[in-house]
């Protein structure tokens, strides 16, 4: 087994999970297996009780393990399914420890951070780094492994220490260090500055660790004498020297990194160029061409309550790239405060509100993201509702779509009261109620996590359609209220349909509006599964919708034979992927449903 660490200096929030995925995906395009380990130092078990304010998202993965958003870069750049122990905690590492010690595994010894935390530690990453992700058989080549945080911080000395032992454990040409760090340019003379790199190494050294590889972020390329002056204070060769520029988007930093040739520099430090290949990257390349030429936008307006941090929805606006990529159209987002479209906002702050209404008017679709708590729930109801009454294209996640349900009871059926008890628990029409196997007490894991099955009850809706015409799908979860089984029969008398169920049927899982051109609900999170080449179905319906295209790619997907469709239905994510032409090769099916082709 070979191993990649990622390192990051000076400040944090320098890209390092992109890098560690675009150096897994360019090792994979030479023809290596690869899979990835995030390693986050904060105390906590795991990221699923922090505030997206402070850490982004909680990514899900398909085990129901909420993990660091890195994670899903992970997936999206390499097409891997990870686990939760791909994701290393030191309150993981702790517990593991304790749960050791209390069961008197360590024989009477006290218990410390060397050898025992640092032995348990290495262990994990040897462990984790066998299991595949890839759905073949047999252990991934490289192991990429993400340090989070930055060099000097006291809560990562565990893991330096724990690396450090780890570099001699697995021996020479087996281990890589690529060391992330900042080159900054300062305004008032234009020159890159190398002293803040220079510290940074000097501080990894001192810590029993020393980089093979510099990837300097920089504004721009690093001038010949810059990478002369890092090559020889940090005792880095200069073609080991790598330049991270600022790019249009994500998808070049992996052509960054082919450009300069940092796969050969790995695969010569992991004893691997006779084995690996020439990077096999044009397909990446002609998806980064179409992304930076897109001219024509469509113009969704995510309604939530995190607006501010565009990192909270980062799977969301992934997902949205994906979509409109694949419809040719360059995707511009309104982000609509879910809270300025209420009433209040209207007294309190007029502007905003007026602000917030003209965003959301203007906009060709509506998603409104999943979350927790009350705040801003008027809001996305009257988003629900906007988009309803005037025919506009709807996406609702999670939350979303229990917010559609609320909007459809008190708007149709007249139940002016209908809420979700956990905005209301006194409600006298609860349409959204608490799942009865979830916890009042414990917040931490105990909602309905992971990857779960969803049936379709109707074969002619949008969703199945979009879905490649499945009988079911496998999408992840991470909610612990549903729409009231007791309240589903008069709704569809109403007119909403719930056109997929879990398999019971007892559980809501999709909702359509049948009379609306483009009206969906989702209890899932569909964007978890959303690659680049591979779009999320109901985000592309959604954007197809919003530039109207829908119609063109609903008619593609019911005419598809059964025989490329398959009968067992369709699970999203590394399934067997099947591309067939039609027509004039405007969509084709993928193990991901029906998408644009990017030819």
């Amino acid at each position: 087994m070979k191993y990649v660490l990622v390192t990051g200096g000076v400040v944090s929030g320098l890209g390092k999970g992109v890098t560690a995925s675009s150096i897994g995906l360019v090792l994979k395009s030479c023809g290596l297996r690869v899979t990835s380990i995030k390693i986050d130092p904060y105390l906590n078990t795991d990221a699923g009780t922090m505030s997206p304010f402070e850490h982004g998202e909680v990514f899900v993965l398909d085990d129901g393990g909420e993990v660091d958003l890195d994670l899903g870069n992970y997936e999206r750049f390499l097409d891997i399914k990870l686990t939760s122990d791909n994701n290393i905690t030191t309150g993981k590492i702790y517990q593991h420890v304790i749960n050791k010690e209390r069961r008197g595994d360590y024989l009477g010894k006290t218990v410390q951070v060397v050898p025992h935390i640092t032995d348990a530690i290495q262990e994990w990453i040897e462990r984790v780094a066998m299991i595949p992700v890839d759905g073949k058989e047999g252990p991934p080549d490289v192991c990429v492994i993400e340090l989070g945080g930055t060099i000097g911080d006291i809560e990562s000395m565990p893991f330096i220490e724990a690396l450090g032992q780890f570099s001699y454990r697995v021996g020479p040409g087996n281990f890589c260090l690529v060391h992330v760090s900042l080159v900054p340019v300062l305004n008032v003379v234009g020159e890159q500055k190398t002293k803040p790199t220079q510290h940074s190494v000097r501080g990894l050294r001192g810590l029993g660790l020393s980089p093979h590889i510099l990837a300097c972020r920089s504004s721009k390329a690093l001038e010949e004498n810059v990478i002369e002056k890092l090559s020889q204070f940090c005792h880095v060769p200069a073609s080991n020297i790598i330049t991270l520029y600022d790019v249009t988007n994500i998808w070049q930093v992996p052509l960054l990194l082919k450009e300069q040739k940092a796969h050969e520099a790995i695969l010569k430090q992991l004893s691997l160029l006779s084995v690996a290949g020439v990077p096999m990257l044009e397909e990446w390349m002609a998806r980064v061409k179409i992304c930076d030429t897109l001219h024509d936008s469509v113009r969704i307006a995510i309604v939530g309550k995190y607006t501010g941090l565009t990192d909270a929805y980062l799977s969301v606006l992934k997902a949205l790239l994906h979509a409109s990529v694949a419809c040719r159209r360059k995707l511009v987002v309104e982000w609509v405060p879910a809270s300025d479209l209420e009433e209040a906002t209207l007294k309190e702050a007029p502007d905003a509100h007026n602000e917030a209404w003209n965003l959301l008017k203007g906009a060709d679709g509506v998603l409104v993201p999943g979350g927790f708590g009350d705040r801003g729930v008027q809001g996305k109801i009257l988003a629900a509702k906007h988009a309803r009454e005037n025919s506009i294209p709807f996406l609702g996640i999670c939350l979303g779509m229990q917010t559609a349900v609320i909007e459809y009871c008190r708007s149709v059926l007249n139940l002016h009261d209908a809420n979700s008890t956990e905005f209301d628990p006194d409600t006298t029409n609860p349409c959204v109620i608490f799942m009865p196997e979830g916890s009042k007490t414990h917040m931490g894991g105990t909602m309905r996590l992971g990857s779960r099955r969803t049936y379709f009850q109707v074969t002619d809706c949008k969703s199945a359609k979009l879905y490649g015409n499945a009988k079911f799908i496998d999408e992840r979860h991470r909610h612990r209220y549903e729409v009231n089984p007791d309240m589903v029969k008069e709704l569809e008398e109403a007119g909403l349909s719930f056109v997929g169920k879990d398999e019971t049927g007892k559980r809501m899982e999709i909702i359509e509006l049948p009379t609306h051109p483009y009206f969906i609900g989702v209890q899932f999170h569909p964007e978890y599964k959303s690659r680049p080449g591979k779009p999320s179905a109901p985000f592309l319906g959604l954007i197809a919708a919003s530039c109207g295209q829908l119609d063109g790619l609903l008619g593609k997907a019911s005419r598809l034979p059964r025989s490329v469709l398959g009968s067992k239905g369709y699970q999203n994510g590394n399934s067997n992927k099947t591309k067939k032409q039609i027509g004039k090769g405007s969509f084709c099916l993928n193990g991901n449903g029906v998408h644009a082709l990017t030819s």
